[in-house]
Order: structure tokens, then sequence, then C-alpha cells
């Protein structure tokens, strides 16, 4: 039977990011703009009940929860090509639609106000599966809806679906550049805490890797927020794909999990993927042959990472763990001479406590898009780059925080009106993470003792 996911969306970002996942979705499994299958999907060898349930007109429709404070992207998606297959009663939007104004605070309490009518839509949809599994979470955490109101979610499913997973999609700040949003070192902060000890896995997404990424990859220099969300739409597929397609091994979220996130804390992935490439590429791919080690190797390149980081930084990086998922027609022993050839040139640095080995998962592909190669997309722990990506956002944090810029806002929320505590716990929390991830580069981290 398959384990079901419940997609939440929270804010612009979110609700952006799921809008390209569905449309991605439905392409991929034959799904029609209103929900129904198209007459050339005939394959039936794919797990559609995972991410969607059939409606009594056997629609396909997705186990989504959409909500935003202000209605300009869901109104977007209402009134966009598939707008037929959402489930109308699983959307929310603020009755007053003023946003919230880029403020953690207010995010949160606004989540306060409106959690009924929410938590009532995520129990109707986990009532409706028969083996819920977890939920993923899509969002940002540096502006207002997504940080605050995603932070609060994210505590009251854990306290109320303790034993599903929760694993979140979170686009994180181009931590190096000037963002137009001065608080974003607060607002990331104190999601931060949330993502620490709310999830159970958090794939890093960091805006400035996926702008660098459109601009080289796909030769696109002033990305659009539509193409760098279709990145993060592609990496969502490439990485539910043996959920979808499953095979013997990593098919449920709990197994791929458990190959990637040795201690709770460690639990913040990085992503790479591999061939990006637009119609016109496509063309001059198919020209040359594209072979298993070459996909692999490209993989471990720091340019098809969705993490940005200084140079020195990428070659003192070591891997906690790899997980490979490599979609198509590939015979394992091309699989395994390439395992064995990365080896032999040591182009991966694994950590000196744990197995210095990638695990692999194979899938098939939609039988229902034409690609010229394998795509391959692996999901890492690194310890090096996951600490400096966190440590800019601290360091940004501390800046602001040493002189108490900017927090007249937050004081006005319930929350802070008796005291700014919440940011001392949450900057305690995240360095708790850094100091973590730190001692895991070391080869006694397995005797580490955080007190």
């Amino acid at each position: 039977m398959p384990r079901s996911q419940i997609t939440l969306q929270f804010g612009q970002c979110g609700n952006q990011v799921g809008s390209e996942f569905w449309q991605q979705l439905c392409l991929e499994h034959g799904i029609a703009q209103d929900g129904n299958l198209e007459d050339f999907a005939t394959e039936g060898n794919d797990r559609k009940d995972v991410f969607f349930y059939q409606s009594d007109d056997t629609r396909y429709v997705p186990r989504a929860i959409l909500v935003d404070l202000e209605p300009r992207v869901i109104h977007a998606i209402q009134t966009g090509p598939y707008a037929k297959i959402y489930n109308p009663e699983n959307i929310y939007i603020s009755k007053d639609g003023g946003g919230a104004g880029n403020n953690w605070a207010a995010g949160y309490s606004s989540a306060e106000k409106v959690s009924e009518e929410i938590l009532e839509m995520i129990d109707r949809e986990a009532e409706g599966t028969d083996s819920l599994e977890g939920f993923t979470v899509l969002h940002s955490i540096a502006g207002g809806t997504g940080s605050g109101l995603g932070s609060f979610f994210l505590e009251r499913l854990n306290d109320r679906y303790a034993k599903k997973l929760i694993q979140t999609y979170s686009v994180f700040p181009a931590s190096q550049q000037v963002s137009d949003v001065v608080v974003q070192p607060y607002n990331s902060m104190l999601t931060l805490k949330r993502l620490t000890l709310n999830a159970d896995c958090v794939v890093v997404l960091d805006n400035a890797a996926l702008n660098r990424i459109a601009a080289d990859k796909l030769h696109v220099p002033n990305p659009s927020f539509a193409q760098t969300n279709q990145l993060v739409s592609t990496i969502m597929s490439a990485s539910t794909t043996p959920l979808r397609y499953p095979g013997y091994m990593n098919n449920d979220l709990v197994g791929m999990m458990a190959s990637l996130i040795p201690t709770p804390k460690c639990h913040f992935l990085t992503t790479s993927y591999t061939p990006f490439s637009v119609a016109e590429s496509d063309r001059t791919q198919a020209i040359r042959k594209t072979t298993v080690l070459d996909v692999m190797r490209r993989l471990l390149q720091p340019k098809n990472r969705m993490v940005w980081a200084k140079e020195k930084e990428e070659k003192k990086s070591c891997y906690i763990s790899i997980l490979n998922i490599i979609q198509g027609d590939v015979e394992p022993g091309d699989v395994h001479k390439s395992l064995l050839r990365i080896r032999e040139r040591k182009m991966a640095n694994f950590i000196p406590w744990g197995p210095a080995s990638i695990q692999v998962a194979l899938t098939k592909k939609s039988p229902y898009i034409q690609t010229n190669h394998p795509y391959l997309r692996f999901p890492s722990n690194i310890s090096q780059l996951t600490r400096k990506v966190i440590r800019r956002l601290a360091d940004q944090y501390d800046k602001l925080k040493k002189r108490n810029a900017f927090l007249d806002q937050y004081k006005k929320e319930p929350m802070f009106t008796d005291g700014l505590e919440e940011f001392d716990v949450s900057r305690v929390v995240v360095e708790d993470v850094i100091k973590e991830y730190e001692a895991a580069e070391t080869s006694d981290y397995l005797t580490y003792n955080p007190t």
C-alpha cells in the first residue's frame, strides 16, 4: 500500500513552488489540467496515491493545503491553467488580506488566530488517507508568512501528529547578498529554531545557488521567481520519484531519511541535480552519450549544488552521507563500476566515523516525458557546507541584534510584548546545531557530548 504524503504550502514562496510542483507531477503521471487522466496515460505502474487521491468523479486531486495571508499568489493559482485540480476546501486566504509584512512575529500571531480552521483542513485530509506517512512543508525562512505562520504549524504538527514524519523544502535567503528585507536575519533565526526542533528533515535550498544555476546552466542572466521556483519543483519531483515509481529499496520516506540522517540534529540536507537543461540544450546533448559515471561525477561538482559556498569551503567540505537517485534505464553493473571509480579517485570526502560509501536508488522515469539521458539527483548531508550556511545567517543575525535594530514591529505582537527572550533562545538552539555539525567532522563524534 502506498504511504501517502500531505503537502502544506505556506506563503508566497511555498505556494509558487507548490504550483510548479503539482504541474510537474501532473505531466509525469499523465494527469490533465482538469484532473482527469490523459487518454495516453495507460501504463499504470506508478503510485499516484502518494500525493493524489481520486474524487467521486474519478479526478485526481492533490493532497495539498494552500495557505497565505495575502491573496495575490493563490488567486493566480485559482485562475491559472491547473486551477481545477485543487480542492477549494483546502485553500485558506486571510480575510483581511494584509499579509505578514515580512515580519515573522506577525505571521506567527496570525497563525494563532486562524489555527483551528487550518488544522481542521489538515485533520480532514489526514483522515481521508489510508496510510499517512507524513507531511511535506513548502516555505521560505526569510519572509513573514512562510517563516512565521510556517513555524507555528511546524510546532502544531509535531504535537498533533507526533508519529508522522515532517519534511520541509525550505528556501534560504541568499546570505552573501544584501536583501531588501532588513529583518531577514531575525525571521531566519526564529524559523531555524523550529526547523531544528520540529522537523525530521530539512532540504536546504539556497537562493544564491538557484540564481547561479539559472544563470550558468540555463543561461538566464536575471532569473525570475518563476524560473527559480521551477528549479525547486524539479528537485522536488526528482527526489520523490522513488516514492512514486518505487524500486526495491528507498521506496518510502522513512527509508530515505534513515540512510541520510545519522543523528536527529544533523537533518539539514543539501541537494544536487544534473543535467539541467532547456529545450535548446536538450537537442545538443542528444549528440553525445551521457554515461552514469559522467552524471555521478557532475553531481559531486559544486556548480550543481543547491547551496552556495566559497571555493575554500567547498574544498574542505566532507559528506556525512549521500543517496543518489538515478532515473531511467540504467544497468546496475554501470552503477557499480562508477562507484568504484569514484572511490578510487577519491572524488568524495567522507566523515571519518561513518561508512565512506554512496548509496544508490534506481527508479523508473515517467513514460510520458521524453528525455535523452538518465537524470540523477541526490540528497546529501554535507557537514562543512551546512554549518557554513547556518553560520552566515547567524552572523547576520548577531550584527543586527547587537544594535537592537528594527525590533519595534516585533514588540507589537503578543509573543514579544513581555520581552525578547525568544530571540536569545532561538540563537542558542541554532548555535547547538552549528556545534553538532562541527563535531560531526571529527573522528570522535560518536562520543561527542554537547553538554
